[in-house]
């Protein structure tokens, strides 16, 4: 029976037997590969120690396809490897600090394997004296170490590792770079932010969109050049990161500097050729969760929006102003406006809500408040007819606003 058999029938010890019987390396370290596959397996306890006795082994290929199935068994699997290397009997419920030390006693290991499988459990571990341990992998001779190295010091978020990550930016391999620029975004103070600030013309698109993404987490508008000039990257993908990070950065700035960043934003729009930013920021409106992104979106669509997108925004933010956040209706309301109605588009669209009684007399008020805005003699004579009949208080005083910027009632 092949071992490909021994794997697909579920024959969990005979494959134990020989990772630990045979005499050809290369059987034994695809019983290794394939034992990986056995998380939910009766005999997984079995599994786990032959496995953890097989990543000591001499041979390199052994220990590598033996670190790579704990590694797929789950944590408890590593941390099993771990405590056996140092030692040390880590129990389920042992400490995180206990384990967290025995993971740094391995970092040292001769084994690239094991010092990227302890490089992996400390990121899961949420311990910030592992930080400066950590930053010595940095420089580890093999990129996956430092690359696992930068992603665990990220994910723990501490400041300290701050400085050495920045070294990682320029690493030669493009991703130990991405793990670096990823960590820097994670931890996110400004020392942090602004070693990214140069990557947005790295070499390696995954590296500029990485840093761009991380451009949103500024507190102030200082990314705002580098944002404006990632929109015009040749990878569309850079470009959509460029527009949601704009729009980010003008969630988490304080809202005393928000009006004047958006203002630049969106002078920097409007003397640039690339109009792609459009889709993503419809994208926004029409699908994110957070109330002050959509608000940001909602307002920005009014101002940098050409006519060829014209239609899809129209329809979008028509859309707006039927939800329930008011500030998102306003914003959505005022950017109708904006956009103008040279083809009665908007008159059209905003009038079918108006005389619709089934809708909210706040969303239908917001409606004809827009209407005033854009609205020709059809509005006019709706309105008009509106006062008359409508019974809500809300829509008659809206309308008598709106109708006298329309001409007044016949």
């Amino acid at each position: 029976m092949s071992l490909y058999e021994l794997e697909r029938d579920g024959k969990a010890q005979e494959l134990i037997r020989l990772l630990r019987e045979s005499d050809n390396e290369r059987v034994k370290t695809r019983a290794a590969e394939l034992l990986g596959n056995f998380d939910d397996h009766d005999d997984r306890r079995d599994v786990v120690n032959a496995l953890v006795d097989a990543a000591q082994s001499d041979s390199d290929a052994i220990t590598g396809a033996a670190i790579d199935s704990l590694d797929e068994l789950g944590d408890d699997a590593i941390t099993q490897l771990i405590g056996s290397m140092a030692g040390v009997d880590l129990e389920d419920d042992a400490a995180d600090w206990v384990k967290a030390k025995a993971y740094m006693q391995v970092l040292d290991a001769d084994v690239p394997e094991l010092r990227m499988a302890a490089a992996n459990g400390l990121g899961n571990l949420d311990q910030a004296d592992a930080v400066p341990k950590l930053a010595e992998r940095f420089e580890d001779p093999d990129p996956r170490v430092r690359a696992r190295a930068a992603r665990s010091a990220g994910k723990i978020g501490d400041s300290r590792a701050t400085t050495p990550l920045e070294n990682v930016l320029t690493d030669p391999k493009a991703a130990v770079r991405r793990e670096g620029a990823d960590a820097l975004g994670n931890i996110g103070n400004r020392q942090a932010l602004q070693a990214l600030l140069p990557l947005y013309e790295d070499d390696d698109e995954r590296v500029r969109r990485i840093a761009v993404g991380g451009f949103g987490n500024f507190g102030n508008d200082r990314p705002v050049d580098y944002l404006i000039e990632a929109l015009s990257d040749e990878s569309a993908a850079v470009r959509r990161t460029a527009v949601y990070s704009l729009i980010e950065l003008l969630s988490n700035v304080p809202t005393d500097q928000s009006h004047q960043i958006r203002d630049t934003v969106v002078e920097k729009l409007s003397n640039t050729d690339d109009r792609s930013v459009v889709v993503p920021l419809v994208e926004i409106l029409e699908e994110s969760t957070q109330a002050a992104q959509r608000r940001n979106t909602a307002w920005m669509l009014g101002r940098v929006t050409s006519q060829e997108e014209r239609d899809r925004v129209i329809e979008s933010l028509v859309d707006a102003l039927g939800e329930d956040d008011q500030m998102l209706r306003q914003f959505a309301a005022t950017s109708l406006a904006e956009l103008g109605d040279d083809d009665n588009m908007v008159e059209r669209r905003l009038l079918k809500i108006v005389q619709d009684d089934d809708v909210d007399p706040e969303i239908r008020g917001q409606a004809i408040f827009t209407l005033g805005k854009v609205g020709g003699e059809r509005s006019r004579k709706t309105l008009d007819k509106l006062i008359d009949e409508t019974e809500h208080d809300v829509i008659r005083k809206k309308a008598f606003s709106a109708i006298s910027k329309l001409g007044g009632r016949g």
